[in-house]
């Protein structure tokens, strides 16, 4: 990381992938707007293995080159960004889809004390689309989708989640601690943001049509799911905690009534296989819900995400021991249930089991026992995970 020059304001990152179709327009522009308002600035190519002379036009036009080894949108910025040496970061692609002549509101928002100014194109943000310039399925499903899951997910602000256009402080970008290498860097910049609680805003932008004569490098599917699949893991509650907490409570609630015998509703009767569905389904919940517990320890232990006051509360009241103990206990329970089913079946010697003591013994005590032994194994597991904490 290299640090800041006092007299150098803002640093105007581009990544760039074989872009000599249109890269010099993005420079010369860029340079107008630090002409025309007066900037301290300086302009910084990460190149990413350009073959194309991407480097040379670059050179040729008088602006410093990261040379970044490694393959990525998110690399190439990292390493764009952890070369720069201003105060105020702008960052937009090298595609000429986007106006870098109009870069002077993001400047003014990161002067007024705002950590991250995201660019809006979507026109319910204040933005424009030119013709062309998105595809209908980016425009009407990829985008509005993505960043409705975001806000929906995370509380955050952004109206459009993914505008390559946008800019932050260097010590946000710090603070961020970013680590995805692809596509998905435009989501964690945005998470991260918003869980870090910082100041953020919008700026209304238009998007052009990209100069390019190639295909774009974004693969929409592929790198919607990769969104999509990296703000689930940022968000554990969505992805394991409220379907696990509505599987266990269904279940406990179908198993609890199931004990006491079968239940006919209309002409549908339940009996020992709805008990089953139903300590499967407690099984499952409590299984999604520890997977929750082990992924927030551990995003917060290892700084992916910010300490979560709910998730220290109980570590702090947690320890291995207590939760031994009430694993034990459920499968002493479990125990109880089975012991008294293998009475019952010696009694009867050692028939075919009736309904009546599936559904009262035999099923509770195996569902009972798993819990138990769930519990012991999950205990030790948070322990683990926790040891660095401590």
């Amino acid at each position: 990381m290299i640090e800041q020059d006092p007299k150098i304001e803002v640093s105007i990152i581009m990544p760039c992938l074989n872009e000599a179709e249109t890269l010099e327009a993005c420079i010369k522009k860029a340079g107008k707007s630090i002409e025309k308002y007066n900037l301290n600035a300086e302009i910084v190519i990460a190149d990413n293995g350009s073959d194309d002379g991407s480097q040379f036009i670059a050179k040729n036009n008088g602006v410093r080159i990261v040379y970044v080894h490694r393959k990525g949108y998110g690399s190439a910025l990292l390493e764009g960004i952890g070369a720069a040496k201003g105060k105020y970061i702008i960052m937009g692609d090298a595609d000429d889809s986007y106006d870098f002549s109009n870069i002077y509101p993001f400047v003014e928002k990161l002067r007024e004390g705002f950590d991250l100014v995201m660019g809006c194109r979507l026109p319910r943000g204040g933005g424009e689309i030119m013709p062309g310039a998105m595809p209908l399925k980016h425009r009407y499903l990829g985008n509005p989708a993505l960043s409705f899951i975001g806000k929906f997910f995370f509380r955050s602000p952004i109206t459009d989640f993914h505008c390559g256009l946008r800019g932050f402080t260097k010590d946000a970008f710090i603070q961020m601690d970013l680590h995805t290498t692809g596509m998905e860097f435009a989501s964690e910049m945005v998470i991260k943001a918003t869980l870090l609680k910082m100041r953020v805003a919008e700026v209304p932008i238009t998007l052009y049509k990209d100069g390019r004569s190639r295909p774009p490098h974004l693969r929409s599917w592929r790198d919607g799911w990769r969104h999509l699949r990296f703000m689930l893991m940022y968000c554990p509650r969505w992805l394991f905690l409220y379907p696990g907490m509505l599987l266990f409570v269904l279940g406990a609630i179908m198993f609890l009534i199931l004990m006491n015998g079968a239940v006919t509703i209309g002409r549908v009767g339940f009996e020992s296989n709805s008990l089953l569905v139903a300590g499967m389904s407690i099984l499952v919940g409590f299984q999604l819900t520890s997977f929750y517990l082990f992924t927030k320890v551990f995003a917060v232990t290892e700084g992916f995400l910010p300490k979560d006051e709910k998730i220290e509360r109980f570590t702090s009241m947690f320890s291995l021991e207590l939760g031994v103990i009430a694993g034990a206990i459920f499968v002493i329970l479990g125990a109880f249930f089975l012991g008294s089913a293998l009475m019952v079946w010696q009694q009867s010697g050692f028939g075919e089991l009736s309904h009546t003591l599936k559904i009262k013994k035999v099923i509770p005590a195996i569902t009972f026992m798993l819990i138990g032994l769930q519990i012991v194994l999950s205990s030790f597991f948070l322990s683990i995970l926790g040891l660095r904490r401590k």
